[in-house]
């Protein structure tokens, strides 16, 4: 017998934490009962709806790294009708991203049906790095780059940030390209830390996801991961 929230989420329906939300929310049943209380375990054989949905613990577990285009929402749906990263990946199976990309931002994206990579890759013991290259207004002064070394506190919390370079400097634009490495999930986090240094982001791509990279990925392009590399993802 597994947790219900796991089983939910391990059918590619939604990531673990939005299944404990729709168990709470009284949105679940199991045999005709509708569950409102987490730890409830289920039977391979039991019938559980999620919605209305009958949902199915056997799914095939897929997995896609895709490079998000900038203006596509970072989520399995849309209420406003914008163009989400599901809809640039062909299949027929329920995938969702694993965490988000700004409206704005581009790069890599895992989305998947697995809620056990999902849970894995979100937790924050696991410090999941992610390499951003931004592109920035102004050039970074000396105590900036101090301040980075240091570590910037963002709502009361400090983000890493010791892993920094300067790749590129526009006198004459008056920009500068730097590439930052974190292991924060938190939302706007690359554009606040530098909101904090008082310099604008003019543009933002993730280029590095843990050992991943988008070197043959085009914008809007995606490929399914190997065995080997979900597995390396498992063992960060």
């Amino acid at each position: 017998m597994e947790r219900l929230q796991k089983v939910i989420a391990n059918s590619g329906y939604t990531s673990r934490r939005n299944a404990e939300k729709l168990i709470l929310d009284g949105k679940v049943s199991v045999n005709g009962d509708i569950i409102t209380e987490l730890g409830v375990k289920v039977n391979p054989s039991d019938e559980i709806m999620v919605n209305g949905a009958l949902i199915s613990s056997q799914t095939k577990k897929l997995y896609f790294l895709l490079n998000k285009p900038r203006e596509v929402i970072s989520s399995a749906s849309d209420d406003k009708g914008r163009r989400t990263v599901v809809d640039l990946i062909d299949t027929t199976e329920r995938i969702y991203p694993i965490g988000r990309l700004d409206y704005d931002t581009t790069g890599l994206i895992i989305l998947t049906n697995d809620g056990d990579l999902t849970n894995h890759l979100s937790h924050p013991r696991n410090n999941i790095k992610k390499t951003y290259l931004a592109k920035i207004e102004g050039i970074l002064s000396k105590d900036d780059i101090i301040n980075l070394k240091k570590g910037i506190v963002i709502d009361g919390r400090r983000v890493d940030t010791s892993n920094f370079k300067v790749k590129q400097k526009d006198l004459l634009k008056n920009t500068s390209l730097v590439e930052i490495t974190i292991v924060e999930g938190r939302n706007h986090i690359v554009r606040n830390i530098f909101a904090s240094l008082k310099h604008d982001v003019i543009k933002l791509t993730r280029t590095n996801y843990a050992f991943l990279s988008s070197d043959n990925l085009k914008s809007g392009e995606y490929r399914e991961l190997s065995l080997k590399e979900v597995k390396k993802l498992f063992s960060l």
